[in-house]
């Protein structure tokens, strides 16, 4: 059985905000290894995700999805 948890969520909502992730490293203060995990397909906390909807003003499901 393989759980994955996807960003593309995160990806989307990011261009609907006119964000780029130069912005969340430079304005925002998320580290460049956040955005490469996230790139990779890595795992981050859910403080870190609690901070991308405060940062981008969505819910979690904006961020991530499970993917059977």
């Amino acid at each position: 059985m393989n759980i994955m948890i996807s960003y593309a969520p995160f990806w989307r909502t990011l261009k609907m905000r006119g964000e780029t992730t130069y912005s969340l490293i430079t304005k925002h203060n998320i580290s460049s290894a956040t955005i490469d995990r996230m790139k990779k397909g890595g795992g981050i906390s859910t403080a870190k995700i609690e901070d991308f909807c405060r940062i981008l003003d969505c819910r979690v499901e904006d961020i991530i999805e499970y993917i059977k």
